[in-house]
């Protein structure tokens, strides 16, 4: 069995002023490092983590970087799993946004809005197809005892990969951002797009639990972030 860890970064400034981040190299706030402290401890607790595969978007990558140092695992950078590029309207607030391009509400023009692609940017529907084919990617490693990029390749942080016996269980942890979490966890509900985007909400630092056995996956735990309020400032990591 494969059991996927799927991690929203921790907080930013432009989380809390409402702002699109898109692949802005934005960095964690002091919130946000406690955040992903408190992550850490709670996934070091209770599994035993392979891997750990991350956005290379700072935000995230920072985020990776407390959780690997806690459970012994390099972060791999994969520019597959980052947010999805807003372009040229990247930086604006959620409300002019929406007040000035409408187009991109989903809640108004539905799959419409899923297709439409900013300028210098992506659509909704082409990060999902992205951030699937990774996922996909990912979970075929594991099947096959690979923990790592093809045979012969060094990981993207230069890490040594590892082969597993075949069918042998093991844990991968991913830290990525709220759109390619609604698109997987979404996808593993059987939800469309528009619904997965809607309907589901990622705190940061969020953690989702997906167990993948003999090609079936099953999503046991969605958005906790429960973890977080027990959590001690000072830490070693």
């Amino acid at each position: 069995m494969t059991t996927v860890l799927l991690c929203r970064h921790g907080e930013t400034a432009w989380n809390r002023e409402r702002r699109v981040q898109g692949w802005a190299p934005t960095s964690l706030t002091d919130r946000g490092c406690e955040q992903s402290g408190a992550l850490a401890d709670h996934v070091a607790a209770g599994y035993d983590v392979d891997r750990v595969v991350a956005s290379d978007l700072e935000r995230a990558a920072e985020t990776a970087r407390v959780l690997g140092r806690a459970v012994g695992a390099d972060p791999e950078l994969d520019p597959a799993w980052r947010e999805r590029d807003f372009g040229r309207l990247q930086g604006l607030s959620y409300a002019d946004l929406f007040e000035g391009y409408p187009e991109y509400a989903l809640g108004e023009t539905g799959h419409a809005a899923a297709e439409a692609t900013p300028e210098g940017g992506e659509s909704l529907l082409a990060m999902r197809e992205r951030v699937l084919t990774a996922w996909e990617g990912l979970l075929a490693e594991a099947a096959n005892g690979v923990d790592g990029v093809a045979n012969g390749e060094p990981r993207a942080n230069g890490a040594e990969r590892t082969d597993r016996a075949i069918g042998a269980d093991r844990t991968v942890a991913v830290v990525t951002h709220g759109g390619p979490l609604y698109a997987v966890t979404g996808a593993v509900k059987g939800l469309d797009l528009v619904a997965a985007t809607l309907e589901q909400e990622q705190g940061n630092c969020a953690l989702n639990e997906v167990r993948v056995r003999d090609g079936d996956a099953t999503l046991v735990a969605e958005n906790e972030t429960g973890f977080q309020a027990e959590a001690t400032v000072q830490r070693n990591y």
